[in-house]
């Protein structure tokens, strides 16, 4: 394991993903071989949002983790892909609750197949992430992520009480990240922390820094959703605002702006409204909500990196705290 972080630059991602790529490569390799079925449809419904590509975020997180803390081999390499394979059925399932189409610059799988095929087989994916996991005889990791699938499950249910409800504030907004993005962050570099043997104490370290970046990246993710263009977002540009979802920017446009305009800002969450589009972008200007969303995120970074205060220095922790960075930086 490399010995000084000064021979990394963070937060390049290239140069992060580089120092796991050997890592990732064979938990890209498992991921293929354990999706195989005799259902042929399983096989390429799968295969193509597998396939899909994207950053691999969580299962590297939980690389870098024990990675971080002197471990590498075989069981993180299975445990990434369950990671991967839990956050690839949830993917499948919040497309059809959601009614996207588009993904990653790309036709999501329900566009594709439909709704029915993209709900069941992101069931196979759960099913057999759990498969997985339980060949590594370990209960605390069976506990770990069975606590966080439910977690889960429970953020979706939340989101969805959510959906045209202009009375969203940023306790309820930051309750429905905390279980739908921020405990798997969680879980995958606790879990790091685990197969590296590391104490009760470590493990909590892993736990809070995984946390605080989850809410870090969705909140930035967030801000994309009105801040970047499609192309680059690789997803439809206001596509929150046509699932009547209240994000931060919009959050706090509606709780700063006057009247008149708080009354509009509500109906267009109501009624799902995209047309009002141009109307929500001059009222999240208007109050600041980019500005206030972002110094939102780059506290949870902080607190992500503050979290890794105290661990042995190593190009592993330097790249977990150059994702903290990143997190806040991207523009996709």
């Amino acid at each position: 394991m490399p010995s000084s972080a000064t021979t990394l630059s963070v937060p390049d991602l290239a140069n992060i993903q580089s120092l796991a790529r050997d890592d990732m490569g064979a938990v890209d390799a498992l991921i293929r071989r354990r999706l195989a079925s005799d259902v042929v449809l399983i096989n390429q419904v799968a295969e193509y949002i597998v396939g899909a590509g994207g950053k691999r975020l969580r299962p590297m997180l939980l690389l870098l983790a024990a990675g971080a803390l002197g471990h590498r081999g075989p069981q993180a390499h299975q445990l990434a892909a369950v990671i991967e394979f839990i956050h690839t059925a949830t993917l499948l399932h919040d497309d059809v609750v959601d009614e996207s189409d588009l993904r990653r610059g790309r036709k999501t799988a329900n566009a594709v197949w439909g709704n029915a095929a993209s709900v069941l087989v992101g069931d196979f994916l759960y099913s057999r992430s759990f498969q997985l996991m339980v060949e590594l005889e370990q209960l605390e990791v069976m506990k770990i992520l069975a606590d966080t699938t439910n977690r889960i499950a429970e953020g979706e249910v939340l989101q969805l009480l959510h959906v045209r409800n202009p009375d969203t504030d940023e306790p309820a907004y930051l309750r429905v990240i905390e279980r739908k993005t921020a405990v798997l962050f969680a879980a995958a570099t606790r879990l790091g922390a685990l197969l590296a043997g590391s104490d009760a104490a470590v493990q909590q370290r892993l736990h809070d820094y995984g946390m605080a970046l989850g809410y870090a990246f969705q909140i930035a993710d967030d801000v994309l959703d009105y801040a970047s263009d499609a192309q680059t977002l690789g997803k439809n540009l206001g596509d929150d605002l046509a699932e009547g979802k209240a994000t931060l920017p919009l959050i706090h446009a509606i709780a700063h702006s006057d009247e008149a305009v708080r009354a509009r800002l509500r109906a267009a969450v109501e009624h799902g409204d995209s047309d009002a589009m141009p109307e929500v972008l001059a009222a999240i200007h208007a109050t600041g909500g980019l500005d206030y969303s972002r110094r939102r995120a780059r506290d949870y970074a902080d607190a992500a990196e503050a979290a890794l205060d105290g661990l042995d220095d190593n190009d592993y922790v330097a790249a977990l705290r150059g994702l903290a960075r990143y997190a806040v930086s991207r523009d996709h």
